[in-house]
């Protein structure tokens, strides 16, 4: 019983240690577009606008779509103006 459940558990660490795919889109950029070519398709992720991307993938078969990843969208901790009194 112990042979078989060893087995089992290097299988599960080989597994794991394998290597696994990057993150497709940057989470700087607000717009990606997908292009695709003779190898595949992938994301390019470097553009701030729909219309930068639009200019940049004219030519090209490209699509440009807003990147679900983006993480400069909404800033929780942003300053507001509202001016406070210390409490004394």
């Amino acid at each position: 019983m112990r042979i078989p459940a060893l087995m089992i558990f290097a299988i599960g660490m080989v597994w794991a240690g394998a290597p696994t795919r990057a993150q497709t889109y940057d989470p700087q950029y607000p717009v990606c577009a997908r292009v695709v070519s003779l190898g595949g398709s992938y994301y390019d992720c470097r553009f701030t606008t729909l219309a930068q991307c639009a200019a940049s993938a004219s030519g090209r078969p490209a699509q440009c779509d807003a990147n679900p990843f983006y993480a400069g969208g909404s800033n929780a901790f942003a300053r507001s103006d509202r001016r406070y009194r210390p409490a004394y």
